[in-house]
């Protein structure tokens, strides 16, 4: 049975690559992982014991929601219209300009 800490910690090491003002989504967690595990990349985010440093706060859902937060919601927006991301009626205004994307590993 794979070692869920494992997992989370190769989740976080994707998550401080993206940098402030960009968004990635679970399922951009888990192709760069090679997987199809988005609800394993969920959970990961929300068991983050650092959801300062590792930013899960640029992480949304793949239509753009904002989706949850370990900090609450409100917290998540603030944090990302901190960082200039523009969020109306808890989307992400034109996701795919602020989205990041991992470069392929050779």
């Amino acid at each position: 049975m794979p070692d869920p800490s494992r997992f989370n910690e190769r989740c976080y090491a994707l998550l401080k690559q993206i940098p402030s003002g960009r968004l990635v989504t679970y399922g951009d967690i888990a192709q760069a992982l090679n997987c199809k595990a988005y609800q394993a990349v969920g959970n990961a985010m929300a068991a983050n014991p650092n959801p300062i440093i590792v930013p899960c706060h640029r992480v949304v859902k793949s239509n753009g929601e904002v989706g949850n937060y370990s900090l609450g919601v409100d917290k998540k927006i603030a944090l990302l219209r901190a960082e200039g991301i523009k969020i109306e009626d808890n989307s992400v205004i034109d996701f795919e300009a602020v989205r990041f994307r991992f470069t392929p590993s050779i």
